[in-house]
């Protein structure tokens, strides 16, 4: 990332919008603004094979019981947050829920927050937030057998154009057994909404 062009490019959109970097208040606006930058797009630069090499940190199934205790791992309501790329508008009040079917192994529960967390420090789009975590998911853990559920609220929808506070948007994916079963998938989804 080249935060030194990031600062003179913020010093330009700050006189293009017609204020004066100069004053108090801007002096230290373009350095605020790189080290933000640096912060909340830090997932651009890492692949998706990569992040899934970063946090593959998996355990051996047969330790965890999960062959006699249960077909999938769930975890759900992980907060996040992202910046649309057709507006750099914030995407706020964002929930990832992850639903897989281990083959041998399971993967630690942090590194799912993380891999969602990574994904959405990406200019993105809600719907590749949900490919991109569900790809990272099967790379990480080996199991094609992944369902993905974002939700999230939209600035570039309810603060700004058509102005509706409040508008939802959902997003699902699904990948293996729960995109070839019905039944799976059924069965997928009611533990992402039971107890809501």
């Amino acid at each position: 990332m080249d935060t030194e062009r990031i600062k003179e490019i913020t010093r330009e959109f700050l006189i293009a919008l017609g204020e004066n970097p100069e004053r108090e208040g801007l002096r230290e606006t373009p350095e605020r603004v790189a080290r933000m930058c640096e912060e909340m797009f830090r997932g651009i630069s890492y692949t998706n094979e990569q992040i899934a090499e970063k946090y593959a940190k998996t355990f051996d199934a047969d330790d965890m019981c999960v062959p006699r205790c249960g077909n999938y791992v769930v975890v759900r309501d992980i907060p996040v947050f992202s910046f649309c790329e057709h507006h750099i508008a914030l995407m706020y009040n964002m929930k990832v829920s992850v639903v897989y079917k281990p083959v041998d192994r399971v993967i630690g529960l942090s590194k799912i927050a993380r891999i969602a967390e990574m994904v959405c420090h990406r200019l993105q789009l809600q719907e590749r937030i949900a490919s991109d975590i569900a790809e990272i998911m099967t790379l990480a853990t080996g199991s094609a057998d992944v369902a993905v559920y974002v939700e999230g609220e939209h600035s570039c929808m309810t603060a700004r154009g058509i102005k509706k506070p409040g508008a939802k948007t959902i997003t699902t994916i699904c990948r293996g057994i729960f995109d070839k079963d019905s039944t799976a998938r059924t069965e997928a989804f009611a533990y992402l909404f039971s107890a809501k």
